[in-house]
């Protein structure tokens, strides 16, 4: 038996269900990159908001590349069970707001039809950092990338996300029917202010004139998301069936805190995702600072270097000593140069962030988190490393977490494995020039498409670096072929 509209009434009475009839969802909000944090998080509190009787806002979702979800889902009506796991705890609900999932490059036709549709009010995005094709130092869009030079070229025939929302937005224009809002739900800073800078160069290198109409008309608020989610798995899937008592072909396995902070900026009306929770805030930029630097920065450092001393989770790399002081530690550099919002306890969120990495009962992998480097570091790590060198004061625990990314590049590189970030090329080259240390970290800092050229040319931080690079290699055995 299936998970569906059919057989919702025969799910376990400790497993919830939709508050409303999911047939009745009118669908206003087209997401694009329809994953498992989507269908923790937006979806979820947009659940509550069908829940409180508003049935317009459903969800369209879109796999940008690959048709998995929609092949799992379709035969399900969209529904799938969420699973949030604390410590000792465990909650089961299906949700019901996804009407209608696309996916693939044979459904970008019909993804810019429905982006036309005068009833979709909102597209929103979680397509990672690389999505956006935006180089990590400037911030300002690739547009030599080729998948970009591709839209460029044919864009009447989009594949990348800039492409379809500008093409959407385009349509939208020659019909005469207002704008969309554009919604970031990516772990970036000022994600709107990105996903606004993205669009509108990649517009411009189209059409100067669309460019200023979205640049005039189009709004771009900014979000700050939080909840761990990692990829779901074959025993996740069994778990769950055995106790909904019938098949869910993709379900989501997620931890039971939550958190969205938006900024209130809509062009065509928005739901009222307060309902589940959200928070409506202009204090945006210091949310999403706090999240990055403190989470985010935090998790790449425990990827990084439970990566190198074999732990493969999150909770098991928390409970090794070494990793663990190194990122009370981190937290510490952190805290003392960030803004937080007003009424936030710092110690306080740091604690919850400590009891959330030691959940036995969410698999999170280092492997999962250690991606992307290139595209992760500059706004994790390098930020606050920036605010540090600014008020002149050493950052031990953060040039530790960047010798930590470079021995795991040079792991990958050396023992051929494959390394998933978009300058894997550039970085396993790099990683591989020499197999003395100083030369290592030099080559690997040089990369301004990372560091800056501000970083690159700091002595002082690449001697700190090289330190703890050295550290790693000679007191703790990390990557025994490197010469001292």
């Amino acid at each position: 038996m299936r998970l569906s509209c059919r057989t919702l009434d025969k799910l376990p009475a400790n497993v919830g269900r939709p508050a409303y009839d999911p047939s009745k969802v009118k669908a206003s909000i087209l997401h694009l990159g329809l994953g498992a944090f989507h269908r923790a998080h937006q979806a979820m509190y947009t659940d509550a908001v069908l829940a409180s009787g508003d049935l317009r806002w459903g969800i369209c979702g879109a796999g940008v590349i690959s048709a998995d979800m929609k092949n799992a889902l379709t035969p399900q009506g969209g529904l799938y069970t969420l699973c949030a796991r604390g410590a000792g705890t465990r909650d089961l609900r299906v949700i019901g707001s996804i009407t209608e999932i696309l996916g693939g490059a044979e459904d970008a036709p019909l993804v810019l039809e429905r982006m036309a549709d005068p009833g979709i009010c909102i597209v929103s995005i979680t397509v990672t950092e690389k999505g956006y094709y935006l180089d990590p130092a400037s911030g300002e869009i690739n547009l030599a990338a080729t998948p970009i030079q591709s839209d460029l070229a044919h864009p009447e025939q989009p594949t990348t996300i800039l492409g379809l929302i500008v093409r959407g937005l385009e349509l939208r224009r020659q019909r005469g029917i207002p704008p969309f809002t554009v919604m970031s739900c990516d772990n970036l800073p000022a994600n709107g202010k990105l996903a606004r800078r993205a669009v509108i160069g990649f517009a411009g290198a189209l059409d100067k004139d669309l460019a200023q109409w979205i640049a005039d008309k189009v709004a771009f608020p900014c979000t700050m998301v939080d909840r761990i989610t990692p990829a779901t798995t074959e025993q996740d899937r069994v778990e769950i069936a055995g106790i909904i008592g019938m098949e869910d072909a993709w379900p989501v396995v997620t931890e039971a805190f939550s958190q969205w902070v938006i900024e209130d900026h809509f062009t065509m009306g928005r739901p009222d995702w307060n309902i589940g929770g959200a928070i409506f805030s202009h204090e945006i930029e210091r949310w999403e600072n706090m999240k990055l630097r403190c989470l985010n920065g935090a998790h790449s450092t425990l990827a990084y270097l439970g990566q190198l001393f074999e732990r493969d989770t999150v909770a098991s790399a928390m409970q090794f000593e070494l990793i663990s002081d190194v990122v009370d530690e981190l937290w510490v550099e952190i805290r003392e140069v960030l803004d937080a919002p007003q009424g936030v306890d710092t110690g306080e969120y740091v604690e919850s962030l400590k009891e959330r990495f030691l959940n036995p009962n969410l698999r999170h992998l280092t492997a999962q988190i250690a991606s992307d480097g290139s595209q992760k570091l500059p706004q994790r790590l390098l930020a606050p490393l920036r605010d540090r060198l600014a008020r002149q004061v050493p950052s031990p625990a953060i040039a530790l977490a960047l010798a930590a990314w470079m021995h795991f590049v040079v792991k990958t590189a050396y023992t051929r494995q494959k390394l998933n970030d978009p300058l894997a090329e550039v970085l396993l080259r790099t990683a591989s020039c020499s197999a003395k240390a100083q030369e290592i970290v030099t080559s690997l800092l040089g990369l301004d498409q990372i560091f800056g050229r501000d970083l690159c040319q700091n002595p002082e931080l690449a001697a700190a670096i090289e330190e703890k690079f050295l550290w790693l290699h000679r007191e703790k055995g990390i990557n025994p072929f490197i010469e001292a």
